[in-house]
């Protein structure tokens, strides 16, 4: 039995959910470029603030918030979130999103043809428009990386383009959400344990921390999960090649970045992109 759902409602979904992984983009480039606060400790709050919010809105739902079957994507949101904050320590911001778009992509794609889900034409085309849009995006910060800073990256990449594919299976996106942040929390302690002395945190970058987790994360991805249920691997990679360019325009909104042609040209290509791979295909039903 098939669940129709309005393309409107899955539209808004991926929306809201993509403006939120921007969000987090700029929130985590506010705190660790300025020095607020070290990776370790961001990423720690990052999480304990998403379990925390989300776990109480479950408890309100008198649902138990601990999922065994969660562990595992506990993990992975774990691992991308630590490697994430580690790997722009010595990245560009150019450098690094290409890096991590490039490893979500070769991961939701490669699974998908695993799967024998194998991209239609129009989603080739798509996705060769977002990532000249990306690339051209990037290019002029982007420099020969050092290996073990773009290993991390592609790593984040590889755990969050996992990560989105486990939410495809996921009927209750709250729940579901709220205990694989539960599950990361203890991760996220023993990381501060193992930090020992090394970390700090001013009262700036604690608050960049728990907005980004309790928000921008753990409610936006609780967004993406409910988006997922309704669309391919193949899909969901591509549009989230619309991230570093929303990030862009947030930098130049709320940052006071300047904007130039570069950006609108990039802007164009990846959201034409994105209405190629999604245009006449309606929205995937759910199964």
């Amino acid at each position: 039995m098939s669940e129709h759902v309005p393309p409107w409602r899955t539209a808004v979904l991926c929306g809201v959910a993509l403006c939120s992984f921007a969000a987090n983009s700029l929130l985590c480039r506010l705190a660790l470029r300025s020095g607020s606060i070290d990776p370790t400790s961001f990423t720690a709050i990052r999480l304990a603030s998403g379990a925390i919010v989300l776990g109480i809105l479950v408890s309100f739902r008198r649902q138990n918030p601990w999922k065994r079957e969660s562990w595992l994507s506990g993990v992975l949101l774990f691992l991308y979130a630590i490697c994430f904050s580690l790997a722009y320590l010595g990245l560009s911001a150019g450098t690094g999103a290409l890096v991590l778009f490039g490893s979500v992509q070769t991961t939701m794609i490669g699974y998908g043809i695993l799967r024998k889900q194998h991209p239609e034409a129009k989603e080739w085309i798509g996705l060769l428009l977002g990532s000249a849009g990306v690339v051209y995006l990037v290019l002029p910060g982007v420099m020969a990386p050092p290996l073990f800073s773009a290993l991390l990256m592609a790593a984040a990449g590889a755990a969050w383009g996992l990560y989105s594919i486990r939410g495809k299976a996921n009927k209750d996106p709250v729940a579901s959400t709220a205990a694989n942040f539960l599950w990361s929390m203890p991760l996220g302690a023993v990381l501060m344990v193992l930090a020992g002395n090394a970390h700090h945190a001013s009262s700036a970058g604690v608050l960049y921390a728990i907005v980004s987790g309790a928000i921008t994360s753990g409610l936006g991805y609780v967004v993406w999960y409910a988006a997922l249920k309704h669309l391919s691997s193949n899909q969901a990679a591509i549009l989230q090649l619309s991230v570093p360019v929303l990030a862009a325009i947030g930098g130049v909104t709320f940052l006071q970045e300047t904007m130039t042609w570069r950006l609108v040209l990039c802007s164009a290509l990846v959201f034409s992109g994105v209405l190629v791979t999604l245009r006449g295909s309606g929205v995937p039903r759910a199964r």
